[in-house]
C-alpha cells in the first residue's frame, strides 16, 4: 500500500468512526484540531486556574499535576515527561547506575522490546533479559531461577500484547518478593496502572507500593493529549529531571498535555471501574455472537477480561477484517472493532491466517447491552467473505 493510499484508507476510517452513532469507545483522536482546542478550553477552569501563569520549563499547572500524580501513586514525588518512553528510559537509567547493574529483567512482549526500535540499548547502554515467554507475568519461580544477576525487574501492568493481561495479586506479589530477594529493584511499566484496580481489589496506592518506581501515561486510558509521569522516591525523581533534561525532554511549555491530563484525572479515572466491569459483559456477548453466527473459530483473549480491553482473534486475513470493520460503521452506522492486523506480536501461538483486534469499551461502550453487542457481532459475520 503506498503512502497516498495509506492516507486515503485513514480519512476513510476516521470518516466511518466518527459518523457511526453507536462505538464502543470515542476517542479525542477521532475529532478535529478544532474540537480538540474546544473541549480542551471548556474542561480547563474546572482543573486549573486560567488567570495563572503558564508554565514554562515546568512549574505552574505542570508541578500541579506532578503533585497529583504522586499523590494517588503514595510517591515522594513525581517528575513529569513529554513520553513514557523517554520516562521509562530514564528511570532504568538511573536504577542502572544506583545497581550497579545494567541488566533489565522484563517480558518480550514488553513495550521497550516491541515498540521502541531497541532504544534501550542503542540510547541507554542496557542490557535485557527475559525470564519468560509465555504471554504472562513472570512467575516468582522464573524470577528466582534465572541463572544471570539482574539489577532491576520491569512488569507490565497491564500485558498488552498478551491481551490486557493481568495476574493475580497474590502472584504479582510472590514475582515482586523474589525479585527482593535477588536485590533487584522493581519498577513498573503502568502506562494503563489505572485500570488495573478492579482486577487486583486494590486501590492505586498499594499497587503502586509494591514497586520502587511506577510510569503512568495520560492518554492511553485518561484520553489527554500527551505525555507521561514517572513517580517513586524524591532523590530517584530529581536524578531523573536531569536525565530528562539530557534526553531532549525539558520542554519550553507543556499546559495543553498537563490540563488534559487533570481533566482526565477528574473526569475519566473515576469511571475507569465501570469501563472494567462493563468490558466483562461486551466480551461475553462477543463470543456469544461469534458462536450463535457460526463462525468456526474464534477467540476472545482473556476471557473474561482482565481491565477494559480485550483482543478477538478471527481466522481471516486483516485486509478483509478491516473492510468488514469499515462497511459495517458505513452502512449501518456501528462501530464495533476499529481496526485489526496480522501476526500480532502479543497473540502467542496465533496460527497462520489469524488476525487480531483489540477492543476498548470506554464511556460510550456503558450504552451497549449485552444483546446490542451479539447484534453487532451478527451483523459483522454477515459482511464477511463465505
Amino acid at each position: 500500500m503506498t503512502a497516498i493510499d495509506e492516507q486515503e484508507q485513514r480519512r476513510r476510517r476516521l470518516a466511518a468512526w466518527r459518523g457511526s452513532h453507536r462505538v464502543l469507545a470515542r476517542r479525542s483522536t477521532d475529532g478535529t484540531v478544532g474540537e480538540g482546542l474546544a473541549a480542551l478550553a471548556a474542561g480547563a477552569g474546572s482543573v486549573h486556574d486560567p488567570d495563572g501563569a503558564v508554565d514554562v520549563y515546568g512549574g505552574g499547572v505542570v508541578a500541579e499535576l506532578e503533585r497529583r500524580v504522586a499523590g494517588l501513586l503514595g510517591t515522594a514525588a513525581a517528575a513529569f515527561f513529554p513520553t513514557g518512553t523517554m520516562a521509562q528510559q530514564v528511570a532504568l537509567r538511573c536504577w542502572a547506575g544506583r545497581t550497579g547493574n545494567a541488566t533489565v529483567a522484563l517480558h518480550p512482549l514488553a513495550h521497550p522490546e516491541l515498540h521502541e526500535e531497541g532504544a534501550l540499548a542503542a540510547v541507554s547502554g542496557l542490557r535485557t533479559v527475559h525470564l519468560t515467554s509465555a504471554p504472562r507475568m513472570p512467575s516468582a519461580e522464573e524470577v528466582r531461577d534465572h541463572p544471570e544477576p539482574f539489577g532491576t525487574l520491569m512488569l507490565e501492568l497491564p500485558l498488552r500484547d498478551a491481551g490486557f493481561a493481568l495476574p493475580t495479586w497474590d502472584e504479582l506479589e510472590a514475582t515482586v518478593a523474589a525479585a527482593r530477594e535477588r536485590d533487584a529493584v522493581v519498577h513498573l511499566d503502568g502506562a494503563r496502572l489505572w485500570e488495573c484496580g478492579p482486577h487486583f481489589g486494590r486501590g492505586l496506592e498499594e499497587v503502586a507500593g509494591l514497586a520502587d518506581s511506577v510510569y503512568v501515561s495520560f492518554y492511553k486510558s485518561l484520553d489527554g493529549l500527551s505525555g507521561a509521569a514517572l513517580a517513586g522516591p524524591s532523590t530517584l525523581v530529581e536524578e531523573a529531571r536531569v536525565w530528562r533534561h539530557r534526553y531532549g525532554g525539558q520542554l519550553f511549555q507543556q499546559y495543553p498535555a498537563a490540563l488534559s491530563a487533570l481533566i482526565g484525572l477528574d473526569r475519566e479515572l473515576p469511571r475507569l471501574p465501570s469501563y472494567v466491569a462493563h468490558a466483562k459483559v461486551v466480551a461475553g456477548a462477543v463470543a456469544e455472537g461469534f458462536a450463535a453466527a457460526g463462525v468456526p473459530w474464534f477467540r476472545v483473549n482473556p476471557e473474561p477480561p482482565h481491565t477494559h480491553q480485550f483482543q478477538v482473534w478471527l481466522p481471516y486475513g486483516a485486509g478483509v477484517l478491516d473492510e468488514a470493520s469499515l462497511r459495517q460503521a458505513e452502512e449501518t452506522g456501528v462501530t464495533l472493532f476499529r481496526s485489526w492486523s496480522e501476526g500480532a506480536p502479543g497473540a502467542a501461538g496465533l496460527p497462520p491466517g489469524v488476525s487480531v483486534a483489540e477492543v476498548t469499551v470506554a464511556g460510550a461502550g456503558l450504552e451497549w447491552s449485552a444483546e446490542d453487542v451479539r447484534s453487532a457481532v451478527a451483523g459483522f459475520v454477515e459482511l464477511l467473505p463465505a
